[in-house]
């Protein structure tokens, strides 16, 4: 293994340092976030919170990912990508650790919303730094960094109740804290890399960057549709499968079926790494992974009970494929002084759409009254992407 990370890292030309950087960034995309669901019965709790604003707790990080995206492609082309990072990681850091600060839960809710918004600035400039960093090798650096993504979704859960809590006395403002330190320490180790080359666009006209996404794109639109159907089946599959496994009964499957779904993702990552250059480009692979997550889906609603727990697994799986597939293309599609714009544009479509399929699937239960008719919402995400693949043209 060591001797194939050396082949890696030499024909990439790039040091370990980098490769470090992005695993960490991309850890930083969630890790914060996600820090709230260990925690939230306290929350609910001590600040006597509605179901309502939980949800929007729960709910306002990925709204903001979408809605910020647009202006963090602005700071990343006035700062450059590296600075712009370092300026996102150091908000998320400071407003995480304030979230706890009262404790108030409007002090909450703002910090919440500075904290994605700093995200938001980190997420388009991971693969800016991609495309700079890592010319030739754009679907492995980009498995790494969102190899570090799925971690720092699992990394929370894994240890909040366990260890963090039990150190800190059980402080839920404090675990904020705790979990504020990892994207502080990443931007310190950023700050040591180097600023990407400007693109030959951006020399051409005086080193003015642009930052606005071009909206007539149609890869723009193809790509965005893709990461939005992928993050849909996602999302709504988090939230439908714990009310749908109670309602048909066997609510002790809950803690497998969301196990399935998010450690499914780490084999596809764990893949890609691995088979990027085979895998990543490939049209085929990326049609048949939405096969597949149909098929994943139709287990789960279909099959006997531990079946459908394969099916959230296989679901997790194609998710996390289709996902690292998609967030290589836009390296791939433009120069790389131009990747922050086509980045910024695919979020602000593939989390909106990304909201949307859950609200969809849950409508679709409250007006049958069956829970297997809120499947319908996922099902039609995944569609979605499948068409859009068909009709992309994936770089050779």
């Amino acid at each position: 293994m060591s001797r194939r990370w050396t082949q890696i890292t030499k024909s990439t030309g790039a040091p370990l340092l980098w490769l470090a950087v992005l695993w960490l960034g991309g850890t930083n995309l969630r890790l914060t976030v996600l820090a709230v669901p260990p925690v939230l019965p306290l929350i609910h709790r001590q600040l006597a919170l509605s179901e309502r604003a939980v949800g929007a707790l729960s709910g306002l990080p990925v709204l903001l990912f979408g809605l910020a995206a647009i202006p963090g492609s602005l700071l990343i082309a006035r700062l450059g990508a590296r600075r712009a990072a370092v300026a996102g990681l150091l908000l998320v850091s400071a407003a995480s650790a304030a979230r706890g600060i009262g404790p108030s839960a409007p002090m909450l809710f703002a910090m919440t919303f500075v904290m994605a918004a700093g995200i938001a600035v980190v997420q388009p400039a991971l693969p800016s730094l991609v495309g700079s960093w890592f010319p030739s090798r754009p679907g492995f650096a980009t498995a790494v960094y969102a190899n570090g993504l799925l971690i720092g979704e699992a990394l929370p859960a894994a240890l909040t109740i366990p260890l963090v809590l039990p150190a800190i006395g059980g402080s839920w403002p404090a675990s904020f804290a705790v979990w504020a330190i990892p994207p502080a320490a990443t931007a310190v180790l950023l700050a040591l890399c180097p600023e990407p080359a400007k693109s030959a666009a951006s020399i051409l006209t005086g080193g003015a960057a642009r930052w606005w996404p071009d909206w007539r794109s149609r890869e723009l639109w193809q790509v965005g549709l893709m990461l939005g159907g992928t993050g849909g089946l996602y999302f709504a599959s988090n939230a439908l499968i714990p009310d749908y496994l109670h309602a048909i009964g066997r609510p002790e499957l809950v803690t497998a079926g969301l196990s399935a779904l998010n450690l499914g993702q780490l084999p596809a990552s764990l893949l890609l790494l691995v088979m990027a250059r085979q895998l990543g480009g490939s049209k085929g692979t990326v049609v048949a992974m939405q096969v597949v997550g149909l098929a994943g889906i139709a287990a789960l609603v279909a099959a006997g009970p531990w079946l459908a727990i394969a099916g959230a697994g296989v679901i997790g799986f194609c998710c996390a494929f289709t996902l690292i597939v998609t967030l290589a293309l836009p390296p791939q599609l433009v120069e790389a002084g131009d990747v922050h714009r086509l980045s910024a544009g695919t979020f602000a479509i593939g989390y909106a759409l990304s909201c949307l399929v859950p609200l969809a699937a849950g409508a679709a239960w409250d007006a049958t009254g069956r829970p297997a008719a809120s499947f319908a919402a996922p099902a039609t995400a995944t569609l979605i992407v499948l068409a859009a693949a068909l009709t992309f043209r994936f770089p050779e």
